[in-house]
């Protein structure tokens, strides 16, 4: 008979331990990890599943819903929020420093220092700087807290897109949307949680990936609606049946879906799928009157500068998202196209076209919001993944345009708890890089879900044994300076 030794008998009760240890871990995996919503009287998952019932967060909300006007593709910070006389300038002449420190390219398609390419005032009782391409935006400083001192990590469009997202510079990660819809749930559920609002020209770059739901369970990944026509299909029922009869079919799907479920447990897959069809269902019955912009006044699309060729198309997305979290929809996220705001070739036209399609609705948001009563609740955010450099790039033989910048970028924020009419942070002289209060992603994000009564730190999702968060590891600080 063989006799184990004593270092064969720890070999194998170490290969226990780590075997139960493997096993758990493999069980998270499998069946969709564990959450937690700390200090809150509701779990963020039903027996079926997790759903998207309302939930408490962990302190008192200023905001309750999220409108984000993503601005795809980097808009330049000195051009348009942070006036630069030093660069003005310099204007035509080299960069007065090391050109390796400027951007993302070769040294060989660096050109000479670029001055703003618009004009500047002060605007509000605030006397918040804006330029002379954004007259309705301006109209609206006091209500605007402006943030000079963002800066990134990645100089590139693809992961600093993943980054102003979903807190990582790669795929796969939870958005700000799909974090937000986990943890505090919908106030609708007749309408999905999470809504994203494409343009017509086409999806933004990285598509879909701009608002998944990463690891977290499907059901928190954004819902989009159609970018021309009717935003839903198939609204109306294609035969008409006495409501008694459709409830009753509605209810015995349910009861055939619960028995579907718990033969098959732990799939949350197949429970985001249940869960959609129901909420296709409802939304038969109330979806349509959401949708439906012909209910609003003359005057109120006139404000959006719907029926005008230029704002026709951003203004109709800024109405219907307004009245999507009039309707307890809880993140609303509007895009361009692929990277409208990425100047490279000739930035003065390029900023001004793409001011005039956004700057009258973007007003016109916040000017109703107001008027409602709902800026108050309503956190609206602007702004993009990067800023631009402060000198020009070489495209053959020109150089009109800016390059990326990570280093600096301006980003802004209204209502919702926001403090209006104030300015934060402050870059150097030529716009390249923050010199005083720095906010970093992590820090915004951060400073988000403190608006919508979520703490960083106790928002998170367990997998493969460690609790994923959206800020990730490091901790990062909630800038209470902008808040009211």
């Amino acid at each position: 008979m063989q006799q184990n030794s004593r270092r064969d008998f720890f070999a194998r009760a170490g290969d226990g331990l780590l075997g139960a240890a493997l096993a758990q871990l493999l069980c998270g995996d499998f069946f969709g990890g564990t959450s937690a919503l700390a200090e809150e009287p509701e779990s963020p998952h039903s027996e079926s599943g997790f759903d998207l019932r309302p939930k408490h967060g962990h302190h008192p909300a200023k905001a309750k819903s999220v409108i984000q006007l993503f601005m795809n593709g980097g808009p330049s910070q000195m051009d348009l929020f942070d006036p630069k006389p030093k660069l003005d300038r310099l204007d035509g002449k080299p960069f007065p420093g090391n050109i390796e420190e400027i951007g993302n390219t070769g040294t060989d398609r660096i050109g000479v220092m670029m001055g703003g390419q618009y004009k500047f005032a002060r605007h509000g009782e605030s006397g918040m700087w804006m330029s002379d391409v954004l007259p309705h935006t301006a109209q609206m400083a006091d209500e605007i807290c402006l943030i000079n001192s963002m800066w990134t990590d990645h100089p590139n469009h693809d992961n600093a897109l993943y980054k102003i997202h979903s807190g990582r510079l790669f795929m796969g990660y939870p958005t700000l949307g799909a974090w937000t819809v986990y943890g505090l749930g919908s106030v609708s559920q007749n309408l999905p949680a999470y809504v994203v609002l494409n343009d017509p020209l086409g999806v933004p770059k990285n598509g879909t990936r701009n608002w998944t739901s990463g690891f977290l369970p499907p059901i928190y990944q954004g819902t989009p609606f159609r970018p021309t026509g009717s935003p839903i299909l198939n609204l109306k029922q294609k035969y008409q049946q006495p409501s008694a009869v459709t409830e009753s079919a509605q209810e015995l799907l349910k009861r055939l879906d619960q028995i579907h479920q718990v033969e098959r447990p732990n799939q949350p897959q197949l429970d985001a799928r249940i869960q959609s069809y129901s909420l296709a269902g409802r939304m038969q019955l109330s979806a349509g009157e959401a949708i439906d912009l012909s209910k609003e006044s003359r005057e109120t699309l006139s404000l959006y500068g719907i029926g005008e060729p230029a704002t026709d198309s951003y203004g109709r997305r800024c109405l219907l998202a307004r009245r999507l979290i009039e309707r307890g929809v809880r993140f609303v996220q509007i895009f361009l196209e692929e990277q409208p705001w990425d100047s490279h070739v000739d930035l003065t036209d390029n900023h001004r076209a793409v001011c005039q399609r956004t700057d009258k609705p973007t007003a016109g948001l916040l000017q109703d919001l107001k008027r409602l009563g709902l800026l108050d609740s309503t956190l609206v955010i602007w702004g993009g993944e990067f800023g631009r450099t402060p000198t020009s790039q070489k495209t053959g033989d020109t150089a009109t345009g800016r390059d990326h910048n990570m280093q600096a970028f301006t980003t802004w924020i209204a209502g919702g708890g926001a403090k209006g009419g104030s300015t934060y942070g402050s870059t150097d002289d030529f716009g390249h890089a923050v010199i005083e209060d720095p906010v970093s992603v992590h820090d915004f994000h951060a400073t988000i879900l403190h608006l919508l009564g979520l703490h960083h730190q106790k928002l998170f999702f367990t997998r493969s044994g460690l609790e994923e968060r959206l800020t990730g590891v490091e901790p990062p600080r909630v800038v209470k300076e902008i808040l009211s």
